[in-house]
């Protein structure tokens, strides 16, 4: 098969870069063509607001010469435009409840606009996937026929080394923005420890805030932007990855962690508590609940046998989003379309 991806972006360590990443780098080892049209080949307006609209007029355009496609894999709402005017079968992979996301991102105003194109662009696919139960249950009561297929990761391909910098170490890896709960995860770095010490990983638009945080305490650490093997190494060096997201989908900061044996604590949205059940595989608690999350992150730091249970319990878990499986959901949709 010949396959074009279309999505906003395609590297770094965001959840939708990584699920890019590993389903062209799946569909390729099992002898199909990949192309990838997404923004670090497209032009777009690196400004808030500005760069996933422009980024949908840009590649709208760039489709029109990419000719001879079998299927045109659309992921999230900003790839569904130029998806609606590509040749080829059509599927749309939703990560999480886009107009959801743009509440939280961008007000209630936006969220409503932002619904509106969202169930336009739905009706311009001829399959829609997500990747979370959340979101399965909230387009189906909308009338739409989805398939579940979750996101993945390539265990096998991820590095052995162990990276730890201090003896305490818990870690954030992701995007630095409100919806990963970045404001609740600074609010309780003010209050650890000294000697607890946390790295901060990513970029986003709150990092200045991250920045004068790392500024005002000495165990607040901002890596920046770090490469994804070297990611995996301090995630597999750390004692505890934290996440608060306020929205999500299946996460693959989360899997990654899981499959390195680093115990998570995160909150109660999208796949999560599907992920990790609540005391067997990690902890979850409530989103915008900074207090509880110090709380659980101190405990688990001092509770070393909950923790090895944690590691153990998660790392059997996590073999089920392996790509080698994952994969094999999308070929058979792929499939089914052009028969």
């Amino acid at each position: 098969m010949q396959i074009l991806i279309i999505s906003p972006t395609q590297t770094g360590i965001g959840g939708i870069a990584q699920h890019v990443q590993g389903l062209a780098n799946f569909l390729k080892n099992n002898g199909h063509k990949v192309d990838i049209l997404s923004s670090e080949n497209t032009f777009t307006i690196p400004v808030k607001g500005l760069k996933n609209p422009s980024f949908a007029v840009s590649a709208f355009l760039k489709t029109k010469f990419k000719k001879g496609n079998d299927i045109v894999h659309a992921h999230n709402l900003p790839s569904a435009l130029p998806m609606k005017h590509a040749s080829g079968k059509k599927v749309l992979t939703l990560h999480g409840i886009y107009s959801k996301q743009i509440d939280v991102l961008h007000g209630q105003t936006t969220g409503k606009l932002s619904s509106s194109y969202e169930k336009d662009a739905l009706s311009w696919a001829d399959a829609i996937t997500v990747i979370s139960r959340e979101a399965y249950d909230y387009y189906a009561k909308l009338g739409f026929q989805v398939s579940l297929v979750p996101n993945a990761i390539d265990i096998q391909s991820l590095p052995q080394k162990a990276e730890r910098i201090h003896a305490k170490q818990i870690i954030f890896a992701g995007r630095l923005s409100k919806e990963k709960g970045i404001l609740d995860l600074l609010e309780i770095a003010k209050k650890l420890p000294k000697e607890i010490h946390l790295l901060v990983l990513g970029s986003g638009p709150e990092e200045e805030k991250v920045k004068q945080s790392a500024k005002s305490h000495t165990n607040i650490h901002y890596l920046g932007y770090v490469p994804k093997d070297r990611t995996i190494s301090l995630i597999r060096g750390s004692d505890v990855l934290v996440q608060p997201s306020l929205a999500e989908g299946v996460s693959s900061t989360i899997l990654e962690a899981m499959a390195c044996k680093t115990p998570v604590i995160t909150t109660n949205v999208g796949d999560n508590k599907e992920l990790l059940n609540n005391g067997t595989c990690g902890i979850i608690i409530e989103p915008n609940s900074p207090q509880k999350l110090l709380e659980q992150t101190l405990g688990l730091l001092e509770n070393k046998q909950r923790a090895e249970s944690f590691r153990e319990s998660a790392f059997k878990q996590v073999q089920k989003y392996d790509w080698s499986q994952v994969g094999k959901l999308y070929l058979n949709i792929y499939e089914s379309l052009l028969v």
